[in-house]
């Protein structure tokens, strides 16, 4: 990172200016999206699509283990009225002993009885030391399933829709608990899934709960705070990343979520908890050797873990490349692979 970077905490961590007709805001069919893969030493990019991984990888002639972030994303924006009758949106953050903690704009009384448009009721109790609002409700996870929306991304600027439903959520979720998708894992399908490993790519599964952490701006880089996240590898899954790894494999992790709970589980030895690691360069990683991810906003942690991995300098090269080749960024954008 630039030392100009650095002394002023800019917001914007890549010197890249996205147009809007390059953000992708609606779903398209999985699968299909483009793929630009980046080689590190030496730097080289190649166009190819997303469909070819499986192709990419048997060239690459290195045995790979894909690891994939198994969480699912529960329908966590709940629109609720309060006293007044007004509307209000809250974006559930964490489950809590009495109900649990969101995030929602405007005042919020203690003392006031919000209710869902089905009726049922939550107690604001206040706001805690970092602004969410707390409050006392039975059956979270229910009234949430029941009533809630999928949180799509803010600066989509729209209401989810029904193929948000679908596409928001990759094909292997198995395990509640996120309130925004892995988005590097909503290009698989289940036959590319197959054709790794009929090219005898072994394919894992791990879980982070992606939280308000992973998105959150970056205000300073210098005093960022990531907020935790619970992740767990199973215990096979660390035997068999240990096993792959002494006989010389590489470990390809989809997305900086996977990343980090790698990288967490190798710093601290623990297979499972709470993980507020903030990786920002320069980072010496441990375990990964490739990441697949998608292009990132300027300004959050995934572009800091990206560039912790790629370098700047290479980072900046492929997304400018990628800006004159049309690819579409973000969320629902098409995927780097960085080799």
């Amino acid at each position: 990172m630039s030392r100009t970077t650095r002394e002023r905490g800019k917001t914007r961590f890549l010197d890249i200016t996205v147009p809007p007709e390059r953000i992708a805001t609606r779903a398209r069919p999985k699968g299909t999206s483009r793929l630009l893969v980046i080689d590190r030493e030496p730097f080289r990019l190649r166009h190819r699509r997303f469909s070819d991984l499986p192709d990419i990888l048997k060239e690459e002639g290195s045995p790979f283990l894909v690891i994939l972030n198994d969480t699912k994303v529960i329908k966590a924006m709940l629109p609720m009225f309060k006293p007044s009758g007004r509307r209000v949106l809250v974006l559930f953050v964490e489950r809590t002993p009495y109900g649990f903690k969101g995030m929602v704009k405007g005042r919020m009384r203690e003392g006031w009885i919000l209710r869902t448009p089905k009726g049922r009721e939550a107690k604001v109790l206040g706001r805690d030391e970092e602004g969410y609002v707390l409050l006392e409700m039975e059956d979270v996870f229910t009234v949430l399933e029941e009533e809630g929306r999928m949180p799509i991304p803010p600066y989509m600027g729209r209401e989810p829709t029904p193929e948000d439903e679908e596409y928001y959520q990759t094909v292997y979720a198995r395990n509640p608990g996120s309130i925004a998708a892995p988005t590097a894992g909503l290009h698989f399908t289940p036959e590319i899934i197959e054709r790794l490993k009929e090219e005898a790519v072994d394919v894992l599964y791990i879980t982070l709960h992606v939280g308000v952490g992973t998105f959150k701006p970056v205000k300073d880089i210098r005093t960022h705070r990531m907020e935790r996240e619970y992740y767990r590898i199973p215990e096979d899954v660390a035997r068999r990343i240990e096993e792959h790894r002494r006989r010389g494999g590489k470990v390809l992790a989809v997305g900086t979520t996977t990343t980090r709970a790698l990288e967490s589980w190798a710093l601290t030895g623990l297979r499972e908890g709470y993980t507020d690691l903030f990786i920002k360069p320069p980072y010496d990683f441990k375990v990964v050797d490739a990441l697949l991810t998608n292009f990132h906003l300027p300004d959050g942690t995934p572009i800091l873990l990206t560039m912790a991995f790629a370098g700047e300098d290479v980072l900046k090269r492929a997304y400018e490349e990628a800006l004159r080749r049309d690819y579409l960024f973000f969320s629902y954008g098409d995927a780097t692979l960085i080799l």
